[in-house]
């Protein structure tokens, strides 16, 4: 599949809450980029669903924002280890909370 983004992802594990109403699933960021990332987990929603994200980052600051799942991969729990990417690639739509530091923690990992 061709890359349609404009920016590079960058690796980073982060600790985040997600969810469709308010962000209550646990999971961890793999890569990020100014403006998506992805998040691995087994809980996998459809692309187009939005939710809301909630991100500590390493100095415990939140940043809270909205996203659209673009797209998604399934894998079984027990084979999550084994597989490069199960989980949800997101696009940023708004922040809510943290976008300077963020913004920030992007740019210092471009180098």
């Amino acid at each position: 599949m061709a890359e349609k983004r404009n920016s590079r992802r960058l690796r980073k594990r982060l600790r985040l809450r997600f969810g469709t109403d308010k962000p209550s699933r646990l999971a961890y960021t793999e890569d990020l980029g100014p403006s998506g990332m992805f998040i691995r987990t087994s809980y996998i929603l459809p692309p187009g669903t939005k939710l809301m994200i909630e991100i500590t980052l390493t100095d415990n600051s939140l940043v809270l924002f909205s996203g659209m799942i673009r797209w998604s991969k399934s894998v079984p729990p027990n084979l999550m280890h084994l597989v490069k990417k199960s989980g949800l690639g997101i696009k940023i739509i708004n922040f809510i909370a943290g976008e300077d530091e963020y913004k920030k923690l992007v740019a210092e990992l471009a180098g």
